[in-house]
């Protein structure tokens, strides 16, 4: 099991919440896997006044019981107390305990007076206690609906909210093995994402394709049901988001597409994307020219790559990858990796255009499209410079067609600098195998042309 792997600031902040001097509630949640646990079980080490406790899906008799056996190892004088959870949790404020309720959604679904009793203590009894309480949850709706929205007693209380997000590349690829390619590093990526539990799976002695037949593509794999659990857990009828999710993988990312692949109204999308966006599944995008609230040239894309990939290779073939048992992979995933992970690799030469040209003033980084046109990487700046960007990856050396094309593209977009003045652009190429011998003569005689190959990409995400 690789070790703690990034949260400094989250680990700071609890850090700070647990030593104040006046009773604080905090909450911390995000899907499941994000490694939530960890994160707070490290942020109690060394504190003996920590009662930690997480929650099973048992009875409310049960749950008050064990959590009376975990408390008493810290505060061995709650046996004598009735078992309420607001006699028990008064009981912990009069001694300052750190308390941690992890799975906090569990107990809500026993006792749904728990934010209540939880509310009246802060309110009323807590004022010269130094208690902190701690809900930890991996349902994102139950954990707003009790914590976070307007409607919810506890609303407006928290001294603390950890949103827990994936780990950022840089983060990510400390699970992998040191020697491993910018390659296999990205395709590792493109996968499993920056989910801690998804990439400590990964056999560092087999190869990617290996780990992905055993962990996804397997049916006993540990992955193999993966996309379909969480979204079970966290919908009540999922079949249409499914559907959703299965044509924003296949490529409808409009609207438009995304109504005509289901067959859902245009006009009942809004119900279902809202939700997956909440459930941090899918993102909202726009042109980088573009801001989100007035464009109407909008996509949609699926933000984790684990449902990425299952909703495009396994959701409902899952027999096919059983017929060919251990060629699966080889034979229905790896003839289209290259098409599966390109859009992956594209965001990661987006995040790298921060460091490739820390020497311009670029103000924001993303996408642009329009009609037929689009261009991979856009970097405004605020001056008279525009960073445009093509990236390929492809098997062959890119070759002089990908720095016209980029060229003729780069004409359709309208942008000028903030001052008004007249525009210069900046041309990147992003390869991953390589330039053609025309492209290094180009590069090497323009002034406005910068070549990138993929361990360039890799290495600017750790800079």
């Amino acid at each position: 099991m690789t070790g703690f792997v990034d949260r400094t600031e989250e680990l700071s902040r609890l850090h700070d919440l647990f030593d104040t001097e006046s009773a604080e509630l905090g909450v911390v949640y995000g899907r499941r896997r994000l490694g939530k646990t960890r994160l707070v079980r490290n942020a109690l080490a060394g504190r003996d006044n920590a009662v930690y406790y997480q929650a099973r899906q048992k009875t409310r008799s049960l749950q008050l019981e064990q959590f009376v056996t975990r408390a008493a190892e810290t505060f061995p004088g709650i046996t004598d107390i009735r078992l309420e959870w607001e006699r028990l949790f008064r009981y912990l404020a009069d001694h300052d305990a750190i308390v941690v309720l992890d799975e906090f959604p569990y107990l809500i679904e026993q006792d749904e007076s728990l934010p209540s009793v939880l509310q009246a203590l802060f309110d009323h009894e807590f004022d010269e206690s130094q208690t902190t309480f701690v809900l930890v949850g991996s349902s994102i709706s139950m954990m707003e609906e009790a914590t976070l929205l307007g409607d919810s007693p506890l609303y407006g209380r928290m001294s603390l909210k950890l949103d827990i997000r994936q780990l950022p590349f840089d983060a990510a690829v400390e699970f992998l093995p040191d020697d491993i390619s910018a390659d296999t590093a990205i395709r590792a990526w493109s996968v499993f994402g920056g989910i801690p539990y998804y990439l400590e799976e990964l056999d560092p002695d087999r190869s990617l394709g290996e780990n992905i037949q055993r962990s996804i593509l397997t049916r006993h794999g540990s992955l193999h049901n993966e996309p379909e659990h969480i979204l079970r857990m966290e919908l009540q009828n999922p079949t249409r988001y499914f559907s959703i999710l299965e044509a924003i993988a296949g490529g409808a990312v409009s609207r438009n597409e995304i109504a005509g692949t289901t067959g859902i109204e245009y006009n009942q999308l809004s119900t279902y994307l809202d939700r997956l966006t909440r459930l941090r599944l899918i993102e909202r995008r726009v042109p980088v020219t573009e801001t989100p609230e007035r464009s109407k040239r909008s996509q949609y894309r699926l933000t984790d790559p684990l449902f990425r990939f299952w909703f495009r290779f396994l959701y409902g073939s899952a027999e096919r990858y059983d017929q060919f048992g251990t060629d699966a992979y080889d034979r229905l995933v790896g003839p289209e990796m290259a098409d599966f992970v390109a859009p992956t690799f594209e965001q990661l030469c987006c995040s790298a255009l921060w460091t490739l040209y820390e020497q311009t003033p670029i103000v924001d980084v993303g996408q642009w499209w329009y009609q037929d046109h689009e261009i991979d990487v856009v970097g405004l700046t605020d001056g008279q410079t525009l960073v445009v960007g093509e990236c390929k990856y492809q098997n062959s050396p890119t070759d002089y067609s990908a720095l016209t094309s980029l060229e003729t593209q780069t004409e359709e977009l309208r942008w000028t600098p903030p001052d008004g003045g007249t525009r210069t652009v900046q041309y990147a190429l992003f390869s991953r195998n390589g330039f053609t011998h025309d492209v290094r003569e180009a590069a090497a005689e323009r002034d406005d042309l910068r070549l990138y190959t993929i361990a360039d990409v890799v290495a600017a995400q750790r800079t």
